[in-house]
Formats: C-alpha cells, structure tokens, sequence
C-alpha cells in the first residue's frame, strides 16, 4: 500500500493492515503554473495575490488545497482563488484551458504537463511537503513479490523513475 499522504498510511496502520513498517518514499511539494512563457511574470507566492490576478487552487479539505492553506499561513499571503477545485488535476487543467492565469499544483503535474504550461518554483512552498509512504500489507496474498516491490520503489532504480516524474527524496 502506498500513499499519497501520512493521515492515509496511518489509518491502515492503526488499523492492524501492515506488515511491518511503513517507509517513506518520495516527497512532493507545491508549484505555480501559469500559461506557457509565464505572461503574468509571476516569480513569487505574493505574486499570486496581485489584483487582476486569476488563481485557481484546491479546495481546502483535499490534500492540495490544505498543502496550500499551509503555505498561506506561514507566509502570510491570503489569495482570493477564482475557483476551488476537487482535484489538482483540475487545477492544471483550468490553467491550460486559459481559465486562470496561474494555479497551485505538485511538482509532478506540473512536470507531467509538460510545455502546456510554465512552472514556477515558489520556496514558500517548502512548509508544506507531502511525504509518501509503502508498506506491504498483512493480508497480501503475495508477501514475497510485495517485499520486493516495496524494496525497488525505496532503492536507487526506483528512486531515479520517481526522480524523473518530479518527485522529491524523502
């Protein structure tokens, strides 16, 4: 079981599921997106409180939208999202649809969309990292293959595809 945030992980394990202990993986964290050739010049997290400005971010209660909640407090910024959407992939998509002129995403959207859009790398959003956990599960009808699945996503082979998707070391 791998997961996509900590509060996740901890349910299975709380719950008796694992096989051991949980191992984080990889970590992604917060960027802007904006149209191609970045036409609003926005270089910082402040930028996106600028008035005319169009951000569409994750609504608070998905991981995204709390990532980006975080960012907010300790940075003292308070941004007026032109929309609040249920998945980052909405997000990314509102900005290469044209409907904001930037968005909040991971690193790995942002990477993954590739020359559609412009990243943008805000430092603030280092106080809000997601870290990714795996473990095998108790149940697992297949204990060996898991162990070893677990055991390439965590050594370096694994690492370097992750690294190439944008993802973070742990």
């Amino acid at each position: 079981f791998a997961s996509a945030d900590q509060r996740n992980m901890a349910k299975v394990v709380d719950a008796g599921l694992t096989a051991g202990s949980p191992v984080d993986f990889a970590t992604n964290s917060l960027t802007v997106v904006t149209a191609p050739g970045n036409p609003k010049g926005i270089t910082t997290f402040a930028d996106l409180a600028r008035p005319g400005t169009l951000v569409v971010t994750c609504a608070p209660q998905v991981p995204c939208g709390s990532a980006t909640q975080m960012v907010e407090s300790s940075t003292g910024v308070d941004l007026a999202p032109v929309s609040e959407e249920s998945s980052v992939t909405d997000v990314l998509n509102k900005v290469i649809a044209g409907q904001a002129d930037a968005g909040l995403v991971y690193v790995t959207d942002a990477t993954g969309a590739g020359d559609a859009v412009t990243a943008v790398a805000v430092p603030e959003a280092a106080q809000a990292v997601n870290t990714y956990p795996i473990v095998t599960l108790a149940d697992s009808g297949a204990q060996e293959t898991a162990r070893e699945f677990v055991e390439f996503v965590t050594g370096p082979d694994g690492r370097a595809v992750l690294a190439d998707a944008g993802f973070g070391e742990p």
